[in-house]
């Protein structure tokens, strides 16, 4: 069965609310899935979310994806700065692609700075926390009722 949104998050994302939580906040990777969903339900969109550290695999979901959702919302994490291999697999997606950072990925590290997703992404959100997913699903939602 085909979705609209899917919600990709890659690495040691699984570890939200516990890893860093000074930067990244409290809430688990399940309370965003639970928001997420909660938007998408507002505008009856469905959401597919995944959560992977592999890269190959969040790759092999995108590929997927360009037959069975209609747009994409990323939390590339670590990825966001190393991985052209999932900006080439992104640049495929005929859909919407919306990249979403917790943190403010430019008042970090240098390295940071740079996102080789951003430059294949529709829109990017960073340093709004959590919310920045529900932004994201808000935004696509807005496009796909349109």
């Amino acid at each position: 069965m085909a979705t609209d949104i899917l919600v990709l998050n890659g690495p040691n994302l699984n570890l939200l609310g516990k890893r860093q939580p000074e930067i990244y906040g409290h809430e688990t990777l399940a309370d965003v899935e639970r928001s997420c969903r909660s938007v998408a339900r507002e505008y009856g969109l469905t959401i597919d979310f995944r959560q992977s550290n592999d890269e190959a695999q969040l790759i092999d979901w995108i590929h997927q994806a360009r037959e069975q959702h209609t747009s994409i919302v990323i939390n590339p994490a670590g990825y966001s700065h190393t991985s052209i291999a999932l900006m080439d697999a992104l640049s495929a997606f005929p859909g919407s692609i919306i990249e979403v950072h917790i943190s403010n990925i430019h008042r970090r590290e240098s390295f940071r700075h740079l996102s080789y997703v951003s430059k294949v992404a529709t829109g990017v959100i960073c340093g709004l926390g959590t919310a920045g997913y529900n932004l994201a699903v808000h935004h696509l939602a807005c496009h796909l009722k349109k």
